[in-house]
C-alpha cells in the first residue's frame, strides 16, 4: 500500500489538542457561570437553601400552556375534539342512540389516555402517535353531523331542554308550595284529639267549671295596670299553651303576670278546661271568646263587612276565579279569621288596660320579659323589632306601589317590622284612633288593590309614623322558615316559629323543634291519650 504525500497526511496531534482546548474553555465557562449563580443565590436569599423544585424539571420539558396555545399543537386539536364529543354524548344519549354514545366514549377515552401519557412523559404529542386517534374521533365527528348533532341542532335542543326543565321546575316549585300550605294549614290529629277530650271534659267535670268561678271572684288581676299583661289570640290550645308556660317559667315574678286568651266558639270549652286544670307557676289567666263581643259585627268592622261579598268568599274559599294568577298563599281564608284580625281591636278588647304584649300563638319565650313594661315609647303606640336589615323588608315588599294612594303616603323604603311580639301603649292608641286608621285603609283594599297577604301589611300602614324600635334581641324571626344564627337564639327573649314550619306539624325544623317541645308536659294523660310524642 502506497502512504500519501507528507503534504496530504492528517494533523492527527493538532485536532486531539484543538478539541481538548474548547473543552476545557467550555468546562471553565460552565464552572463561572455556576459561580456566579450560587453567589448571586446566597446573596439574595442566604438563610434558606434553594431546593430543586419539581415544577422547574417539568418546565425543561413539555410546556404544556404554550402547548395548547400553538396553532401547530396535536394536543389542542385532540382536547377540542374531545370536548365536542362529550356534547355530542349528551345529545346521542337524549336521541336514544345509545351504541352511537357508546363509540364516543370509547373514543374520548382513548384521547384521554393519549393526552395523560404525554402530559406523564412531559413531551409534546407527535402527529404519527396520535394521528390515528384524531382521524378515528373526525369520522365520529362527522357521523355525528350527519345524524344533525351539529352546532344549530345543538343548540336549539338545548334550549328546548332548559325550556322544558324550566316548566317542570316550575309546576314543581308550584306544587310544593301547595303542598306545604295544604300541610301548614291542616290541624294535625293529635291537636284535634286534644279539643275533642278537654270539650268533654269541660262539659261533664263540674270541677274544671267550679275552678273557673272561683279564679273569676278573686282575679281583680284582670284589670290592675300594676301588672304585666299579655294577650294572645288563637284557636290551638297546645300551641297558647306553650306560650303561657314559657312566660311562667321564665318569669321573675310569675304572680305579677296575667294572661288574656281569645279564641272561638268551637275551642272555647277545650281552652278553658285546659287552662282549669293546669297551673302556670301562679300565672293568672282569662279565656274569653270573640263571638260575645257585641262591638264586633259587620257595621263597624270592615274585615266581617268584606266577608259577606259574594267576590270575597269565591276569591278565598272557592278557588275558581283569577286563573290561578294569584299564589295560593295570598288567597288563605286565615287571613280574613277574626282571631287574625283582632289584633287591630286590642283597646276595645282590654277597655280598662293602658298597656299589654301582644303575643301569636307560634312563639316561645325564653326571657324574662317585665322589662318590656318599663320601656319608653316616645309618644308612639306600637314597640316593635325592626327588620330592615334587607331591603326586601322595607315597605316596599309589602305595598302596591303602583296605587297613587300608597305612592302618596309611604315611603317605599321605610323600615318594615314584625308582628308577633308587640308592646302597646293603648292609652295612645285611643288618643290617636289607631282602629280608626286601620279601618280606613282596610276599607279601600276591598278589591286588594293595596295589599294582598295577611295583616302585616295594613299593619305597616295603621302604624305607619307611630312605631318605635325595640333591640332586636326582643324578638327573633325565622324559625318556621330558615336557619337563624345560633347566638341570636341564645340572646332572644322571644322566639317566633313564622313560617309554615310549625314546631307541632310534622314539616317543623327539626333542630329547632327541641326548643318549642321542653315546654309541652308529654306525661300528661290527655296527651298521652291522643299520642302526642
Amino acid at each position: 500500500m502506497r502512504r500519501r504525500p507528507v503534504d496530504f497526511r492528517r494533523p492527527v496531534r493538532r485536532r486531539v489538542s484543538n478539541v481538548l482546548w474548547w473543552v476545557l474553555c467550555g468546562l471553565a465557562v460552565l464552572l463561572f457561570i455556576f459561580v456566579l449563580s450560587r453567589g448571586s443565590q446566597i446573596e439574595s436569599r442566604p438563610a434558606i437553601s434553594k431546593r430543586p423544585y419539581r415544577h422547574d424539571r417539568i418546565m425543561e420539558g413539555l410546556n404544556i400552556t404554550e402547548e395548547m396555545l400553538s396553532p401547530d399543537s396535536v394536543a389542542r386539536q385532540l382536547s377540542d375534539q374531545v370536548s365536542l364529543a362529550k356534547a355530542f354524548v349528551v345529545i346521542a344519549k337524549e336521541s336514544n342512540n345509545l351504541q352511537f354514545a357508546w363509540e364516543l366514549s370509547a373514543q374520548i377515552r382513548n384521547s384521554q389516555i393519549l393526552l395523560s401519557n404525554a402530559a406523564i412523559r412531559r413531551t409534546p404529542l407527535t402527529t404519527r402517535e396520535s394521528g390515528t386517534a384524531i382521524r378515528d374521533m373526525a369520522i365520529l365527528l362527522y357521523q355525528a353531523q350527519q345524524l344533525h348533532y351539529d352546532s344549530a341542532t345543538m343548540i336549539m335542543r338545548l334550549k328546548a331542554k332548559i325550556q322544558t326543565l324550566d316548566e317542570q321546575m316550575s309546576s314543581v316549585s308550584e306544587k310544593s308550595s301547595k303542598y306545604g300550605q295544604i300541610a301548614a294549614e291542616e290541624v294535625p290529629k293529635s291537636l284535634y284529639c286534644l279539643g275533642v277530650c278537654l270539650t268533654t271534659e269541660w262539659f261533664k267535670n263540674l270541677n274544671l267549671q267550679r275552678k273557673l268561678v272561683e279564679r273569676k271572684q278573686l282575679d281583680m288581676k284582670l284589670k290592675d295596670n300594676k301588672l304585666y299583661h299579655f294577650c294572645v289570640f288563637s284557636d290551638n290550645i297546645l300551641a297558647t299553651s306553650v306560650v303561657v308556660n314559657s312566660t311562667a317559667l321564665n318569669s321573675k315574678d310569675p304572680d305579677m303576670v296575667v294572661f288574656h286568651l281569645v279564641t272561638d266558639e268551637i275551642n272555647y270549652a277545650a281552652m278553658k278546661a285546659w287552662f282549669s286544670m293546669n297551673d302556670f307557676q301562679g300565672v293568672t289567666v282569662e279565656v274569653q271568646k270573640f263571638e260575645d263581643f257585641s262591638w264586633l259585627n259587620a257595621s263597624y268592622v270592615p274585615v266581617l263587612k268584606q266577608l259577606q261579598d259574594s267576590e270575597t268568599q269565591s276569591y278565598y274559599f272557592s278557588g275558581n276565579n283569577d286563573d290561578g294568577r294569584t299564589p295560593i298563599k295570598f288567597r288563605n281564608p286565615k287571613y280574613l279569621s277574626m282571631l287574625n284580625h283582632l289584633r287591630f281591636y286590642i283597646p276595645e278588647v282590654f277597655p280598662a288596660l293602658k298597656k299589654v304584649v301582644f303575643l301569636d300563638d307560634d312563639v316561645v319565650v325564653q326571657k324574662d320579659l317585665s322589662a318590656l313594661f318599663s320601656i319608653d315609647l316616645n309618644g308612639n303606640v306600637n314597640g316593635a323589632v325592626e327588620t330592615c336589615m334587607e331591603t326586601f323588608h322595607r315597605y316596599h315588599k309589602y305595598l302596591n306601589y303602583s296605587h297613587p294612594l300608597i305612592r302618596a303616603h309611604f315611603d317605599p323604603d321605610a323600615c318594615g317590622w314584625a308582628f308577633g311580639m308587640n308592646i302597646f301603649d293603648l292609652v295612645e292608641w285611643r288618643k290617636r284612633n289607631v282602629t280608626g286608621i286601620y279601618h280606613y285603609w282596610q276599607e279601600r283594599n276591598v278589591d286588594r288593590t293595596l295589599w294582598k297577604l295577611g295583616t302585616l301589611p295594613p299593619g305597616l300602614l295603621t302604624f305607619y309614623g307611630l312605631t318605635e324600635p325595640l333591640d332586636s334581641s326582643w324578638h327573633v324571626l325565622g324559625l318556621g322558615y330558615t336557619n337563624v344564627d345560633p347566638q341570636l337564639i341564645e340572646k332572644g327573649a322571644v322566639l317566633h316559629f313564622n313560617g309554615n314550619s310549625k314546631p307541632w306539624l310534622k314539616i317543623g325544623i327539626e333542630k329547632y323543634k327541641p326548643l318549642w317541645e321542653k315546654y309541652v308536659d308529654y306525661s300528661h294523660y290527655l296527651l298521652q291519650q291522643c299520642n302526642f310524642h
